[in-house]
């Protein structure tokens, strides 16, 4: 019998209509997940006439999607995209940059990968830093 680790946090912080979310997947995501993980974004955003969304995903451990799953990111980043300005998918596998690029195809924002999660950090705050100067 083969046991296998399965977990999922999310963080959302929020300063007026900006909104910083945090996710960190272990194993692979269910769509079970996305029941908890959709209701709570929406909620949130839904707070809020035009958020603008920063997501930091620590994937590091996280091992893919069943494909009910797949489906339902798909969802909830075609019912978000232009509220998402910036996601940083902070990661290990080669499989997770190619993610990135496809994401790109279905959200307005930007979205990077990196092996570095400072470089991560530091990238979703630029923009914020060089409007502050």
């Amino acid at each position: 019998m083969v046991n296998s680790t399965h977990g999922l946090s999310i963080g959302i912080e929020r300063s007026g209509c900006e909104f910083f979310l945090t996710l960190k997947a272990i194993g692979t995501l269910t769509h079970k997940d996305y029941e908890v993980i959709t209701p709570m974004i929406d909620s949130a955003l839904g707070e809020v006439k035009h958020p603008i969304v920063n997501v930091l995903i620590d994937g590091t451990e996280l091992d893919g999607w069943e494909l009910r799953a797949a489906w339902d990111d798909l969802k909830l980043g075609l019912k978000h995209n232009k509220e998402f300005k910036k996601i940083a998918i902070y990661g290990n596998k080669d499989w997770q940059s190619t993610i990135a690029k496809l994401g790109s195809w279905f959200v307005s924002g930007e979205i990077q990968y990196f092996e570095n999660a400072t470089a991560a950090l530091e990238w979703l705050k630029s923009n914020d830093e060089e409007a502050d100067a």
